[in-house]
């Protein structure tokens, strides 16, 4: 049965987020990360998106590679994957899109009809759940961070020193905009994930800006408006847009292999609960609501030792975090829904077609510790400490970690480059040559692969998130 649609669009009122019936609405969701914008860690390519499907081109021609993702991508999420979680009591789903789906870089001025039809079918598949959507922009042309998931290909955030790149993604708002306005489902629209502004200043002139053209052809929806420096600074904010959420990220480093284990205690707590005010300061001193768009540990997987000890003082922390929101009852979208067992509420099950082709790949890709996210350097410190020990004998201290995020430290940005860029890079080809010579029915069975039926439900996780 369907749902109705709400009469109007949420609204801001104050700190709160509400309906046409000036009730407050607390959002609670999770993320379609990896589908509309695919990511390495989460569907097991390395590198980036770009240049994994340039690969996968070349090896498949063009029949066979648009069948393939045109299967992934309407298989990745269907009606079954939005019944699913509205049954856990989630009310929003935030949609991450590479703008390449609405955008050819060779003919940017051109909208292409099929990012609507793709991101469409999500909508409506959660309407038609009683959940309301969030539209994220996840990728930027030039790259509006540094980091892998903006699908620039390097290791810089090019967007902010192009105004032409820049008055493309606010032309595409403008389009998407027009598209959306009075859909009632649609939450709102989250103009840009993670920003890394290195100056500090462009971020917030885009924000007035694609405010402004957004509301000259939608005035009604919600814009969801992510802090500086990976959605973890506010500092340099210095004014509040009209009806506009203030989105942090709020990830834990003891959720993750580098970090020290979560024991709860009470230092531990406290570590948690200060990153979280120094990200909301800005927003509970101008009194507007908080959105905390992503946030989650990882987990171990079943061939780790102690994985059943990791895992379950990583759903400790999370339900620690968990409490911190419900006592200022903020909305939140945990990161993510959907992958292949490193992070997801479901998780691609280990003996459908795509995981056992791909299971020695994924394994070296594991052993070299290719992926940013949650990796684990046990078999290859030893082979970039000299080149790390390199930098620190040659660069002066007080320049060392001044390149833009400093908190990477020059470790990161060494990583960044030869790990995460050029060696993924050049792995997308030998990623890509496991499906080589493969049918269609093949290819439709490994995308299927994705399908919720062919998932496994990482209960524990769903329960924490039901009961938030």
């Amino acid at each position: 049965m369907a749902h109705p649609a709400p009469k109007a669009c949420l609204r801001v009122q104050g700190t709160d987020i509400v309906n046409a019936d000036g009730k407050r609405v607390i959002l609670k969701g999770t993320a379609t990360g990896g589908h509309t914008n695919m990511e390495n860690f989460i569907t097991g390519y390395p590198g980036h998106e770009s240049e994994m499907r340039a690969a996968m081109l070349e090896v498949l021609g063009r029949e066979k590679y648009d069948f393939f993702f045109d299967k992934f991508l309407e298989y990745f999420f269907t009606s079954s994957d939005a019944s699913f979680l509205a049954s856990l009591g989630l009310n929003c789903i935030r949609i991450p899109i590479n703008h390449r789906h609405f955008m050819d870089s060779l003919n940017p001025s051109v909208v292409k009809p099929e990012g609507f039809k793709l991101v469409d079918r999500i909508v409506d598949a959660c309407a038609a759940q009683g959940l309301y959507t969030i539209l994220d922009m996840h990728t930027f042309p030039g790259g509006q961070n540094q980091g892998w998931h903006s699908d620039s290909g390097i290791h810089k955030a090019l967007f902010w020193d192009f105004k032409d790149l820049q008055d493309r993604m606010v032309d595409l708002w403008v389009a998407i905009a027009e598209h959306y306005k009075g859909n009632t489902w649609v939450a709102g629209y989250n103009p840009m994930n993670e920003p890394g502004d290195p100056d500090h200043v462009n971020l917030q002139a885009f924000y007035r800006r694609v405010e402004k053209a957004i509301r000259a052809v939608d005035p009604d929806h919600i814009l969801f408006l992510d802090g500086n420096t990976y959605a973890m600074d506010f500092s340099a904010f210095k004014e509040v847009l009209p009806n506009c959420v203030y989105a942090m990220h709020d990830y834990a480093t003891m959720g993750f292999p580098a970090g020290e284990p979560y024991v709860g205690s009470p230092e531990q707590n406290e570590v948690l609960r200060k990153s979280y005010e120094r990200k909301v300061q800005f927003m509970k001193e101008l009194g507007v609501p908080i959105w905390n768009g992503e946030f989650g540990p990882v987990y171990a997987s079943a061939d780790e030792e102690e994985h059943d000890k990791i895992n379950a003082q990583r759903y400790n922390l999370l339900g620690q975090q968990m409490s911190i929101y419900k006592k200022d009852q903020i909305s939140w979208s945990i990161w993510l829904y959907k992958d292949i067992g490193f992070q997801g509420m479901v998780c691609v099950n280990p003996k459908t077609p795509y995981m056992r082709l791909l299971k020695p790949f994924l394994a070296k890709k594991k052993r070299l510790g290719l992926d940013k996210w949650g990796r684990d350097d046990t078999h290859v410190a030893h082979i970039y400490a000299p080149v790390i020990q390199h930098f620190h004998d040659e660069i002066p201290e007080r320049f060392r970690d001044r390149r833009y995020p400093p908190q990477w430290r020059v470790e990161g940005h060494i990583h960044r480059v030869l790990r995460e860029t050029l060696f993924s890079e050049i792995l997308c080809w030998e990623y890509a040559s496991y499906f080589e010579g493969k049918s269609l029915d093949e290819l439709d069975a490994l995308a299927g692969s994705f399908k919720l039926e062919n998932c496994l439900t990482r209960d524990t996780l769903n329960e924490i998130l039901r009961t938030g």
